[in-house]
């Protein structure tokens, strides 16, 4: 890959051009001449026929020569060459755009007549949490990430000027090691990964990323805004909580998950007070303090005489003894750094708040030192991570807890056929159960493995509260939520370990959240939060916390019924739900359960933020971030910083009545929309769910079966042993279809809407003047330019029964071209992403590197299928499904 780029016209990207000028030299110092030749060849043919040359489509692919050993190599060499590039544009991105800033946005908002003060109102009162999940779509091992953020690291010291690193490496030298050490390391997992691996996994970024840059961002903003707001923006997690299809996730993972996250941030606040005390070294003899640090410092049992006239370092000592007594009991062991005093635990973080707060009081009259610096971060720190680093969520489906409260009340004698009971009856009854003291549970009865681990998971919670404060978990998601019953019936099981009580006043530390998913479930979920909340005791509740939570399924609601109609039903199921919850004036926090791809709500999350219903962020939103999102987005300090600041403006800037904001034409827009989404619905129902066959097509065609054997995450592909699309999660049927390059959940039925809308101005206008329309069609866009109709067919020539492929693939094919022309008439370009050239530049650059990659993958699927048992056929299929997923950079 010495010419990696060559003339390209998009070689603007000297990264692109210097990196893969480096992984052209390591191939051929550790592969051979001949093996980079081979490569260099395929590159080379594909990159002409992309551009056009004369000839090109003539030319010999040099594929079928490679031999299995080649093969493996060659996918290695273009994966590597797609994550350099990943790296190199989300450098590009970090240095080129700083218009979603904080400080950006703040200078627009002035400009509209908002002022610092309504922002950091604002802010004041909001909770902005990014969810790290372990969604199965991380193909990269964690070692080859590593690898990747060490290079970054160095680019970013060879921007510098610096010809050296800080540890005394030469840059250029250094690079191409990490480099070396990527295309020598592993890149498939040998075991699928445990949740206790996932743990870990998410532990990383938390304690590397999330860790240092939030106290920075914090101290950032309150240059920005002139005021020190709380601390709204919180890292989540559901790594350890979701147990929803994923019977590897119990009251032990639960556990391990809250103490290891514990222990890694009590040793960082443990590192930084060791570093602190090094620090403040100010005499009593040169600087008044305060009487409250002399008393911190009277209490540390810091008797050392050297330290006498120091009563920072003495005080500061003594908050350490206490941390370490803290971080003991909790942990059950003592820290890596043991403290020079004995001390007993801290009760709570707002003791720890307190004393470190009176020492930045006391150093506030010593002018320069007022604020900032090591001890406002850590302040800040304690603010925002707690003892518990991130709040984790707990998770299962509706189903679950129907088959457990109705075995727990035909126990205890309450009701025999709980499941056979009408909504009414079976809200009269729980609600009845939950207003008297009595448990349903006894020590003596028996109970199925089932209804012991759920039970199990609610008493962990329940202790998990007391050893790391009730912020540890906050959230309990119902998945299939369809009622007001299957709100109560967590809330019978919560009361179960002394999380809610009803008598005599209600009260609970857990709050109940309806996920809903379905076209149907978003539909029906203004009725049902109407009933929630028209509950008394659920009133007196939401009164009490002010606020209720509601999440809403982008993964779901895309295969339930198409592109088009998901994001529609999402739009209006969230402004719908703003007037229910206005009228009870209850605040409303929306969780938008999104992925990567766009058929599972992906994009920009400025953008999704901005282009919401006004009036339903209200300054509260939880976005979840998973798979390949949380590399691209927290792999490195920088691109963490970016997507954050990202975050929060767009928080900010949706949540303020902006003068001029309103779309001034909405009603037609919103009939338009109406009659788009009713077409679009009915074409993507009449393929996927309709169309005889079409169940074996989706399977024959694309890697489903294959991508379920990789070892990327510790759930199965299915929630149950049903082959039916509807059993089938959400992340498998969105990775298939982009490795098969047709993305037919990004796009499918809008082609027809679009193209039978008899407004076609209309639509135009939508485009220009509604943030809603622009970013679903922009979505959109960016997944027509990353599929291929020509790829595509030869995996449908894997379909065995030729008739039901040729019939069905020229139906998407036919409909994928309408999409096309239809979206190019409404946004008025002459080709797909003509308006967005940093895009194209992204796409066009990697189309030459998937093609050679997609044609392997349909051989070796080829040969894998009809029952080739060598192990190179198996991963080289299983590297080509990795380098695919790689270099589209959303799989899932």
């Amino acid at each position: 890959m010495k010419q990696v780029i060559h003339n390209q016209a998009l070689s603007q990207n000297a990264d692109i051009r210097f990196l893969g000028k480096l992984l052209g030299d390591v191939i051929r110092e550790y592969g051979g001449e001949e093996l980079f030749k081979r490569i260099e060849y395929i590159r080379q043919t594909s990159v002409d026929r992309h551009r056009g040359i004369e000839g090109a489509n003539d030319a010999d692919r040099g594929l079928e020569r490679l031999t299995l050993d080649d093969t493996l190599a060659f996918v290695r060499g273009f994966m590597l060459f797609s994550m350099l590039a990943n790296l190199a544009e989300d450098r590009e991105g970090l240095t080129s755009e700083h218009e979603d800033d904080l400080a950006a946005v703040m200078q627009r908002l002035t400009a509209k007549g908002i002022s610092a003060e309504q922002a950091a109102e604002v802010l004041d009162n909001a909770l902005i949490v990014p969810v790290l999940t372990a969604h199965p779509t991380e193909v990269m091992r964690k070692s080859m990430l590593d690898h990747r953020n060490r290079i970054a690291y160095l680019m970013k010291q060879r921007d510098l000027g610096r010809t050296e690193s800080p540890e005394g490496d030469a840059i250029e030298p250094a690079i191409v090691r990490q480099i070396a050490l990527l295309w020598q390391t592993r890149v498939l997992r040998r075991e699928r990964l445990y949740v206790a691996d996932e743990v870990e996994i998410a532990l990383a970024y938390l304690r590397d990323v999330f860790l240092p840059v939030l106290p920075q961002l914090y101290a950032r903003w309150e240059r920005v805004l002139g005021y020190r707001t709380k601390s709204f923006l919180r890292p989540g997690s559901w790594i350890g909580g979701d147990r929803d299809g994923n019977p590897n996730v119990t009251a032990d993972s639960l556990m391990l998950a809250l103490k290891r996250a514990s222990q890694t941030v009590l040793t960082d606040y443990l590192d930084q007070l060791h570093a602190l005390g090094g620090e403040l070294s100010i005499s009593s003899e040169l600087a008044d303090v305060t009487e409250a640090v002399i008393k911190l410092a009277g209490h540390s049992g810091d008797a050392n005489p050297a330290r006498q006239d120091e009563p920072y370092r003495r005080a500061v000592t003594g908050i350490y003894a206490r941390l370490a007594a803290t971080y003991e009991r909790i942990v059950g062991q003592a820290p890596p750094r043991h403290a020079s005093v004995k001390a007993e635990p801290y009760a709570n973080t707002e003791e720890l708040r307190s004393d470190l707060v009176a020492i930045a009081h006391s150093l506030a009259q010593t002018g320069s030192l007022a604020t900032g610096g090591a001890l406002g971060r850590l302040i800040r720190a304690v603010e925002t991570f707690g003892f518990h680093l991130a709040t984790l969520d707990l998770r299962q489906n509706a189903d679950v807890h129907e088959r457990v409260v109705a075995e727990l009340l035909k126990t205890a004698g309450v009701a025999e056929d709980y499941r056979s009971l009408t909504e009414d009856q079976r809200v009269a009854l729980l609600r009845r159960e939950l207003a008297t003291p009595r448990l349903l549970s006894s020590p003596f009865a028996e109970y199925s493995d089932e209804t012991n681990s759920e039970l199990s998971i609610v008493r962990a919670a329940a202790k998990a509260h007391g050893l790391y404060g009730p912020a540890c978990i906050t959230t309990y998601i119902i998945s299939k939520c369809e009622s007001v019953s299957d709100l109560l019936e967590v809330k019978i099981l919560l009361k179960e370990a002394g999380l809610y009580r009803g008598h005599p006043h209600s009260q609970t530390s857990i709050m109940v959240v309806p996920l809903f998913e379905t076209i149907g479930d978003l539909e029906n979920s203004a009725k049902v939060m109407s009933a929630w909340m028209s509950l008394p005791e659920i009133k007196s509740i939401n009164e009490a916390r002010g606020k209720q939570e509601v999440m809403v399924g982008y993964s779901d609601s895309n295969k339930d019924g198409g592109y088009l109609t998901s994001v529609w039903s999402l739009y209006q199921a969230t402004q719908t739900l703003a007037k229910v919850f206005k009228e009870f004036g209850t605040t409303m926090q929306i969780f938008h359960g999104r992925g990567g791809a766009v058929g599972r709500g992906g994009g920009s999350s400025f953008a999704a933020i901005r282009a919401q219903p006004q009036g339903t962020v209200q300054g509260h939103i939880r976005i979840t971030e998973q798979g390949e999102v949380i590399a691209a987005k927290y792999g490195t300090h920088d691109s963490a910083i970016n997507n954050l600041e990202a975050m929060t403006s767009a928080t900010l800037y949706a949540s303020l009545n902006i003068p001029g904001a309103t779309v001034a034409n909405h009603a037609p827009f919103v009939t338009a929309m109406e009659t788009l989404s009713q077409t679009a619905f009915k074409s993507y129902r009449g393929l996927v769910y309709e169309t005889e066959g079409f169940k074996t097509f989706f399977r024959q065609m694309t890697p489903l079966r294959e991508i379920a054997e990789l070892k990327i995450g510790s759930r199965p592909a299915s929630r149950t042993k049903s082959d039916r699309i509807e059993d089938l999660r959400a992340i498998p049927w969105v990775f298939s279809w982009a490795q098969a390059r047709l993305m037919l959940p990004g796009w499918y039925g809008v082609g027809h809407a679009l193209h039978s809308f008899a407004d076609k101005g209309l639509l135009r206008e939508m485009v220009q003047a509604w943030p809603f329309f622009k970013t679903t069609l922009d979505n959109m866009e960016m997944v027509l330019a990353k599929s291929d109709m020509d790829i595509a067919a030869h995996y449908a020539a894997l379909v065995e029964d030729r008739s039901l492929a040729d019939r069905i693939f020229n139906r998407i094919r036919d409909d994928w071209r309408m999409t096309q022309d239809s979206l190019l008439a409404a946004t008025g370009q002459s080709r797909l992403l003509e308006n967005n050239p940093a895009l194209d530049k992204s796409i066009r650059l990697r189309l030459p590197y998937i093609e050679p990659l997609n044609l392997l993958q349909v051989e070796l699927l080829k040969r894998y299928r009809a029952g080739e048992n060598n192990p190179q056929v198996r991963d080289g299929l299983q590297l080509s499904i990795n380098a695919i997923a790689t270099a589209l950079r959303n799989s899932g």
